[in-house]
């Protein structure tokens, strides 16, 4: 018998609530130890394994795929710091998942990129005002007006959620 594999192994984004000072603190820590969290998850696995598909793509894509899209994030915390709700550069993240560096490319440079871009986040993110956090962004391909606020707490959900696929992978391949 195959085991489908959850669409929310971590469960479903949490609501959204008004900003609050413990939550701030709460999605922070998760960001900070999103990093050591993705590389406990994937610590001594064999090509093969990184090449094993949860669902459409591989471990070796959703390792990339996590430093590519947190990449995209902080790029527009920083511009909606900086410009009157801008409008986003979307990407189709599928698209980035089928280039060469996800298909075949070392993770080691990925999760290298997710160290120092988590710390240089939670640089800005640990001086930002509960104003700030009300700051928001266009995003082109939904439509949607988006706070940074819901954005902390999203790529917060984010990364856990990867990371579980990962984790569910391992366990139930008894890796």
């Amino acid at each position: 018998m195959t085991l489908v594999p959850p669409d929310y192994p971590a469960g479903p984004l949490p609501d959204i609530g008004p900003f609050n000072d413990g939550v701030k603190a709460s999605r922070m820590r998760t960001l900070q130890d999103a990093p050591n969290a993705l590389r406990r998850a994937v610590a001594g696995l064999t090509d093969q394994q990184l090449d094993s598909t949860y669902k459409n793509w591989s471990v070796r894509q959703i390792v990339h795929h996590l430093a590519d899209s947190h990449a995209h994030s902080y790029l527009r915390l920083k511009w909606t710091l900086t410009e009157s709700q801008p409008t986003i550069k979307a990407y189709e993240e599928g698209d980035w998942a089928k280039l060469p560096d996800c298909i075949r490319g070392e993770i080691q440079p990925s999760l290298a990129l997710l160290d120092a871009l988590h710390r240089k986040w939670l640089q800005v993110l640990s001086g930002m005002t509960p104003e700030q956090f009300e700051r928001t962004f266009h995003h082109p391909q939904s439509g949607q007006v988006v706070s940074l606020w819901s954005a902390l707490n999203i790529y917060a959900w984010y990364s856990q959620h990867h990371t579980a696929q990962i984790l569910w992978l391992r366990h139930h391949r008894q890796w």
